[in-house]
Formats: structure tokens, sequence, C-alpha cells
């Protein structure tokens, strides 16, 4: 009998189970459309229409992003319907920065074995950020790569497109002294530092995802996976009420690193330790680590997600509009002259 042929299924990536997952995540797309997607899934691109009556200048802006370690957490968990949402924040704050609105999305998704049922559950979460956004997931690739990931685990990447008005365009630069700094709060660590927290709560204090910890809402799994806010909706509501000189999403690097990027050369942004209440999560790292406060505000958001910077008048906008919307924003520093760096007094 002649020895039978090998088959791509039989070398580890199978095509059927890859169609079964696209029919379970074609309405979870559907669900994140916008009136200019004018392409149906399934092709080679994803076509978008711009509403050219809309912008005077327009420019777009993009930007990519993944989850990092934090997918070690979700695999240990075997949760996977909200690491979705975090690949989309990651990647609409970063354009959100500079006044973007968020237009597109496309994910990436690599998997060492195809299960559908973990596809759908990664997209889930995808599409619900982009709800979130408000922009459309119009794309997407799946890859099955057999013996490049260990079972059960996969990797997942985001891209995000945007666009601004160039005469709306915020990047920074009329930043002066006197200007104050504003804070709005985070809800975990969102998508940075895992390395480290993994390192200190998961291995040296050697807790378990399904341990339940004082002052932790949920088990250490649950706060360590809580995804990522997403910022768009309300930036969007301040910058039409308030001036909003320049802003920073604070991600990996912390406020330390995040807030210099927006700065004139000779601008310094002094941070007021103790005006926003940093959550148990941090003070739980910090302890059972004994990391120092540099090194912890250099590696996290400390509670503080997203930073905007106007002159006082904006800055008073600003609160009495998150009010409104039943949102929390502190005050917690002011811009003074001196070297391009942040100082936390």
């Amino acid at each position: 009998m002649a020895e039978q042929g090998l088959t791509y299924s039989a070398a580890g990536v199978d095509i059927t189970k890859g169609n079964e997952a696209v029919e379970m995540i074609k309405p979870l797309v559907k669900s994140t459309f916008r009136s200019e997607v004018v392409t149906d899934l399934g092709g080679f691109g994803g076509l978008f229409a711009l509403d050219k009556n809309k912008y005077e200048e327009p420019i777009l802006i993009s930007g990519t992003d993944g989850v990092g370690t934090k997918l070690k957490v979700a695999f240990e968990m075997g949760c996977h319907n909200t690491v979705g949402v975090d690949v989309v924040a990651m990647c609409v704050n970063d354009i959100l920065v500079n006044g973007a609105e968020p237009l597109f999305f496309l994910d990436y998704l690599a998997v060492g074995k195809l299960e559908p049922q973990q596809v759908a559950a990664v997209v889930e979460g995808v599409a619900e950020g982009c709800r979130q956004a408000g922009c459309a997931l119009i794309g997407g690739e799946t890859a099955e790569m057999p013996g490049f990931y260990p079972e059960g685990e996969y990797d997942v990447a985001g891209f995000a497109v945007g666009i601004v008005d160039k005469k709306k365009m915020i990047d920074g630069k009329n930043i002066v002294a006197g200007d104050i700094v504003l804070g709005l709060p985070s809800v975990g660590l969102h998508s940075n530092g895992y390395s480290l927290a993994r390192k200190v709560l998961l291995e040296k204090a050697n807790y378990h995802v399904n341990d339940r910890l004082e002052g932790l809402e949920g088990t250490l799994g649950e706060a360590m996976l809580k995804p990522t806010r997403i910022y768009v909706k309300t930036i969007q509501t301040l910058l039409e009420k308030a001036q909003i000189k320049g802003m920073a999403h604070i991600t990996g690097g912390g406020l330390l690193e995040n807030i210099p990027r927006i700065l004139p050369e000779d601008m310094q942004v002094m941070i007021k330790s103790g005006t926003w209440p940093v959550l148990p999560l941090f003070d739980l790292i910090q302890k059972e680590g004994n990391v120092v406060d540099y090194e912890m505000y250099r590696t996290f958001n400390m509670g503080i997600g997203f930073i905007l910077i106007c002159d006082r008048n904006s800055a008073e906008t600003v609160k009495a509009a998150c009010a409104e919307m039943g949102e929390a924003v502190y005050e917690i520093g002011a811009v003074v002259a001196g070297e391009k760096k942040v100082v936390i007094a």
C-alpha cells in the first residue's frame, strides 16, 4: 500500500478550524462597523472612505502596540475575552494624545494551535474595545504557527489609524510654566509592567492568580487582568469644551518617561505625590518586591492612566466637565521652567 502523502493539517495547520473561527468572529467584527466602512469581511484589504467635507487639512495618525506579558496572566486564568480590549486601548489611547479620532483598527493574532473558541474570545475583546473607542475593526490576521508558541498560548498585536484636522492637532509646543497637570485615573496596571508584577507577586511572593488578598476586588488574577481603560470618549468631550495644550498616555515608562515626550525643551513637570489615590495593587507590588519609589514610577502608571496639561482656566473647565460626566480627575502637578523631565515631589 502506497504511503499517504502529508497534508497541511498533519503539519499542524488546520484550515478548516481557521474557517470555523472566521465564521464565529464575523458578527463581532460587524458590530464595530462605522458608516465609512465600504468593505465586507473576507477581502484582501479593509476599505474605509474618509468624509472629505469634515476636515480642512486632515492628518492621519497611526499607532501599533501589543499586550505584553499580561498575556501570561490570561493563560493562567484561562480568560481570553479581555486582552482584546487591552490591545485596542494601547493603540487608540496613543493616537488620542494628538487629538485624533480613531477611525479603524486591525489586529494580528498568532497561535500555536488554532482553537476557534479561544480565537473568538480574543476577538470578542477586540470588538468591545473598538466599540468603546468608536472605531471600526476592518481587518485582521490569524496565523496558526505550530511549534512556535506553546500549546494554548498566543500573541496579539493591534494597529490603529485616526484622523485630526491640522488646526486642532495637539502637540504640546504651547506648554508654558504655570500650566496645570491633570490626571485621569487608571483601573489598574493596564498593560505595562507585567514582567515585574509577575516576578514579584507570582514568583517572589508565591501568590496564585486565584488568591484573594486584602484590598483587592476579586482574585489577584482578576485584578491583574482588568482591561486597560479607553479614554477616547472622555477626551473627545473635553476637547469640545476646553483648550488642552498637551496630553500623554501613561504606558511603559510610567509618569517619568511619558510626560517628557510632549514637553518643550525648557519645561519641566513637578508631580506632587499624594494628590491621587494609588491603587492597592501598586502598594502590594511595592511591598512584596521591596521596589523603590523611582522604579515604581518609572515602570507603572501608579493609578494615573492619562495626563492633560492646560492653563488654569481650562483646568477648571476640565474639572467641571468631568464632574458632569461622573469622571474622576485629579490636579497632580504643574509645569515649571527647567530641564525637560518629571520630578516627583
